[in-house]
């Protein structure tokens, strides 16, 4: 066990780039904060490097926390280390998983993203899909890095439930179409609204940038294009929100 009180230490530095990619490429770690996801992340077995505790903060007792180094800080470095307003005082330091390999299965249903920039809809579509119970999400090119801290936080420890993969839309639509998984994509142009689709025992969605829509390359190669009708005078629906609208749809569980 060590202390720390200077927010000017070194290995707060250290901590300090883990919110940047490359470090976390460069180190193999990313950070996650708070009692909940650092619950989340020990139960799911990702392995844990060691946990930075505030001091005083009472740690809960379902952790063996003597199995693992404890670095024990000042409340101002805490502060200095936390990516939230109000830290509740615990960080797990934990090793980036190695990059997972899964196979495309009939009778099962993916998500694709494509470009999704934002990190609180990226967490927020891997909680949807693991809510659903989706078998992997695939994050496209241009789509934020999943251990970003936003990312982990939105997905409310669910990046941890099930394959979150980076990689090419177009390989996997062509892995999709080769099984026979219908691949629905996502616009208003050229689209059928979700209320004409029948549900699916098997799928893929492709959903797209906030800005552009999915790659109007990958929507050709679709075998549908459906979207959520509005009704009020809003412009458009948060990316997620529309998600989580049409895998709930889609998703035939009977």
């Amino acid at each position: 066990m060590k202390r720390i009180e200077s927010v000017k230490n070194s290995f707060v530095k250290k901590m300090k780039q883990l919110y940047q990619r490359k470090h976390r490429e460069k180190e193999g770690l990313f950070l996650a904060e708070g009692f909940h996801l650092v619950e989340e992340a020990f139960n799911a077995n990702i392995r844990i490097d060691q946990f930075i505790v505030q001091e005083g903060t009472n740690l809960p007792s379902r952790i063996p926390f003597s199995g693992f180094e404890l670095t024990i800080v000042s409340k101002e470095v805490m502060k200095e280390l936390s990516s939230t307003e109000t830290p509740q005082g615990i960080i797990a330091v934990c090793h980036l998983p190695e990059e997972e390999k899964i196979t495309i299965e009939k009778g099962k249903k993916y998500l694709l993203v494509d470009g999704v920039q934002d990190p609180g809809n990226v967490g927020t579509l891997i909680r949807t899909a693991d809510a659903v119970g989706l078998q992997a999400v695939l994050l496209g090119s241009g789509t934020v890095d999943p251990y970003n801290e936003k990312v982990i936080r939105a997905s409310q420890g669910s990046l941890f439930h099930l394959p979150v993969i980076k990689g090419d839309i177009g390989e996997w639509m062509k892995t999709l179409q080769a099984k026979g998984i219908p691949i629905f994509g996502t616009a208003i142009e050229k689209g059928t609204s979700y209320t004409a689709i029948e549900r699916q025992k098997e799928f893929a969605l492709i959903v797209g940038n906030e800005g552009r829509g999915v790659n109007k390359e990958w929507l050709n190669k679709s075998d549908q294009i459906i979207y959520v009708p509005i009704y009020g005078n809003a412009e458009s629906l948060n990316v997620s929100v529309a998600t989580g609208i049409l895998l709930y749809h889609l998703n035939d569980v009977r």
